[in-house]
């Protein structure tokens, strides 16, 4: 088991444990279509996602990663536009648990690496599933590999680790 200390502007010596092996012993029901580090090189968040807390994750997954570090670049998202609420208003919504103050990116590759939360887990899971919805709507109204088709949608279905270029 490996400790991992967190100390960067948003979280003070957070410690966590990572107790599975990288990438692998998801919940049965939790199956993303992208690792956290191909999620980067696509583009998500407006490249500005995680920028300041770079040193808790392997560097290589900031090799070909889309970043912007001073604000949000909607442009470095892969399908071009801005999909995503800003941080006060998931934190207004209550979808930020105070172990991941950045959200549900943060949580994956959190659990991506091996730690576990079971509650939180339970939580985040739920949510994740809850977004396929938008690939539903993806294949009614697009014809098959439009990429410029229902693009908000697309980019959304990407933050959450689902790859909607083969739709």
């Amino acid at each position: 088991m490996k400790k991992i200390i967190v100390k960067d502007n948003m979280q003070s010596d957070y410690v966590y444990s990572l107790i599975e092996p990288v990438g692998r012993n998801f919940d049965h029901g939790f199956k993303p279509e992208l690792k956290p580090k191909e999620m980067l090189a696509l583009g998500i968040f407006g490249g500005k996602y995680i920028t300041d807390c770079q040193n808790e994750f392997p560097e290589s997954w900031f090799k070909k990663a889309k970043l912007s570090p001073l604000k949000k670049n909607p442009e470095l998202n892969y399908y071009g536009v801005d999909a995503s609420l800003p941080l006060i208003e998931w934190q207004k919504k209550g979808w930020i648990f105070k172990e991941d103050p950045r959200g549900w990116f943060q949580w994956y590759c959190r659990y991506y690496m091996g730690r576990r939360i079971p509650e939180e887990d339970y939580r985040q899971i739920k949510r994740w599933k809850a977004i396929v919805r938008h690939r539903g709507a993806i294949r009614k109204n697009c014809e098959k590999y439009d990429l410029q088709c229902r693009r908000k949608q697309r980019q959304a279905l990407l933050h959450w680790a689902y790859d909607s270029r083969e739709i």
